[in-house]
């Protein structure tokens, strides 16, 4: 097996022969991490392409010869086997260009619990964490793959609360394979119905959005949303790129959805979907007029769509593995566990060292500037 860059075609082309992609792999990807230099690797098994990355590349602060490589929720590799066959040659890689470390995240679940199972966990009082519950469903590639990386020499980096420096290791989805809307209705809790019904009469009208105005609908709405629930917002521009970006590779690639009581923008919401992956990107709701729930018509309408365009999962994103209810993070696993659906723990991210000094000092300087 060996490691060598692909043209962005090369790669776009890979991703869709696939079922499921994480948009973070795709070469579209690249171009809205603007901070990051990006490039497209493929593995060749002889002459056969059989698995793609894109990697995005950190300089260290003085040290600009010197990156992480970083591969969000990738690479796109079979993960069932053994990994040093495909991981060994990447290493050899990006060493020889420039790498001080390798960050991944393989797309691969360890643990599953049901909606009922979290129900139930946040009633009991002395479940605190959704990692105390039993009678999860546990894949063992999972728990094999984080032993194999282990004895690798990878280091975990996913933090026991689930939200760290990368990505989520804890998920909420809500599988959509085999299912009609009647089904997913069914699945929903009684409130989450409840609310759907309340948007409907309440004449609550969810629009596709297109151009530069909704846009800036959408960025005043999740402004506005990033004060009230104490929260960074990212700048107009970045979601300018992201569409330009994203819907460039791909027309059907992201969409944007708009809800509106009575010509108020009361919630929007993005959606990114790859293959039968459809992704809950971002989302914004307005303080005022929230007993008409927007929220919960722009979601309606997401997961309506999704199905329809013949997707297997409907992805929530993050979550906190908390049951706590006296924990403010709460919250986010009981409105996401309305769908029905599954909290899912992937295996994390991990990171492997390659020249040990140099990432000792990275380390170091992010801890200093506070990740």
């Amino acid at each position: 097996m060996t490691v060598v860059p692909i043209t962005a075609a090369e790669h776009l082309a890979f991703v869709q022969s696939q079922r499921s992609v994480s948009f973070l792999q795709t070469p579209a990807w690249g171009r809205v991490k603007t901070e990051w230099r990006s490039e497209s690797l493929g593995w060749f098994d002889g002459r056969r392409l059989v698995g793609v990355g894109l990697v995005l590349h950190r300089p260290v602060p003085r040290l600009d010869r010197f990156t992480l490589a970083y591969l969000p929720e990738g690479p796109v590799i079979d993960w069932t086997g053994e990994i040093g066959v495909w991981l060994d040659p990447l290493a050899a890689y990006l060493k020889a260009h420039g790498a001080f470390a390798i960050r991944l995240g393989p797309p691969v679940r360890t643990d599953t619990w049901s909606a009922a199972q979290i129900k139930e966990g946040i009633a009991a009082p002395g479940v605190r964490r959704l990692t105390e519950l039993s009678g999860q469903w546990a894949d063992p590639v999972g728990a094999r793959l984080a032993g194999r990386l282990r004895d690798a020499g990878w280091l975990p980096q996913s933090p026991e609360d689930g939200f760290g420096v990368g990505h989520p290791q804890f998920k909420y989805e809500l599988p959509l394979a085999g299912k009609s809307e009647e089904d997913l209705l069914r699945g929903a809790n009684q409130l989450w119905r409840r609310n759907i019904k309340k948007a409907a009469k309440e004449g609550v009208e969810v629009t596709v959005g297109g151009g530069p105005a909704d846009l800036e609908a959408f960025h005043g709405l999740y402004v506005h949303t990033a004060e009230r629930d104490r929260f960074t917002p990212r700048p107009l521009r970045y979601f300018e790129t992201m569409f330009a970006a994203l819907g460039a590779e791909d027309p059907e690639r992201i969409t944007l959805y708009l809800a509106r009581h009575q010509g108020d923008l009361v919630a929007a919401t993005v959606l990114v979907r790859v293959g039968g992956h459809a992704v809950y990107s971002y989302g914004a709701s307005s303080t005022e007029k929230r007993e008409v729930r927007g929220s919960n018509a722009c979601q309606w309408t997401m997961i309506r769509d999704s199905l329809a365009a013949g997707c297997d999962v409907y992805d929530l994103r993050g979550i906190t593995p908390t049951l706590d209810a006296d924990d403010p993070h709460v919250g986010l696993i009981q409105f996401k566990v309305g769908t029905g659906g599954q909290a899912v723990r992937y295996v994390g991210e991990w990171d492997l060292p390659l020249r040990p000094m140099v990432y000792r000092a990275f380390g170091l300087y992010m801890r200093r500037r506070g990740r």
